[in-house]
C-alpha cells in the first residue's frame, strides 16, 4: 500500500482536497478531525489540556478560543500542547493505517497539515502539497469565522513557507482554478500512483 501524505499552509484548500479523494475511493486520515475528537468532552487530550492551561476547559471540552490565548504568541506553551497532542494524533493515524492496509487498498492519503513542520515527510511513499497564490490564500483566509490578521500571520509563520512545501512536494495540487480543475489533478494522481 503506498502512503500519500496530503498538506498544505492554512486557507491552501487542503480539506476540500482531501475531499476528492474520498470520493474517488481512497481512505484519508484526517489529523484535525482526530484532533477535534481528542478536544471534544472526555476526549483523551481533555485531562492533560486542563493541567497545561487551566481555564481552557469549558463543559468537559477544551475551549478552542481560551486555548488560543495561552498558546498564540508562546512557543513554550505550543510546544508543551504539541507533547500532549502529537503522540495521540500519531496513535490514531497508525491504527488508520493498519486498518486500510487490512481492507486491502493501494493507496492511502495521510491528511497532516503540519507534515513538514513535524517532519513525518520522510516517511510517506509520496508527498502532495495543495497550493494557491499568496492573495488568493489571504483572502480565503480571512473569510474563517474569528480569523484576523494577526491569529493569519501568526499561523504563517509558524508554517513551513509554501514555496519550500512545493518544492519538496512529489505533487502540486493548484488549488486557485477552480474545484474541477482541481478534481483533474487528484485524479490523474490517483491514476499515477496505481500504477
Amino acid at each position: 500500500m503506498k502512503i500519500a501524505g496530503l498538506t498544505g499552509s492554512i486557507a491552501m484548500g487542503k480539506s476540500e482536497t482531501a475531499r476528492m479523494f474520498r470520493e474517488l475511493g481512497v481512505p484519508v486520515f484526517d489529523a484535525d478531525a482526530v484532533v477535534h475528537e481528542l478536544y471534544a468532552k472526555d476526549g483523551a487530550a481533555v485531562a492533560s489540556v486542563e493541567t497545561l492551561f487551566p481555564g481552557a476547559i469549558v463543559d468537559g471540552a477544551v475551549d478552542r478560543q481560551r486555548l488560543l490565548k495561552f498558546v498564540l504568541n508562546d512557543s513554550d506553551a505550543m510546544a508543551g500542547l504539541e507533547a500532549v497532542v502529537h503522540p495521540l494524533v500519531r496513535n490514531a493515524r497508525e491504527e488508520f493505517i493498519k486498518t486500510a492496509r487490512g481492507d486491502g487498498h493501494g493507496l492511502t492519503v495521510l491528511d497532516i497539515p503540519l507534515l513538514f513542520e513535524t517532519g513525518y515527510d520522510g516517511r510517506m511513499d509520496v508527498v502532495i502539497v495543495v497550493s494557491a497564490p499568496p492573495e488568493i490564500q489571504r483572502e480565503r483566509a480571512l473569510q474563517r469565522p474569528g480569523m484576523t490578521l494577526e491569529k493569519f500571520e501568526n499561523i504563517l509563520a509558524r508554517q513551513v513557507d509554501d514555496a519550500e512545501k512545493r518544492k519538496k512536494a512529489d505533487y502540486v495540487v493548484d488549488s486557485s482554478q477552480g474545484l474541477e480543475h482541481a478534481f483533474s489533478q487528484v485524479r490523474q494522481i490517483v491514476q499515477d500512483l496505481a500504477k
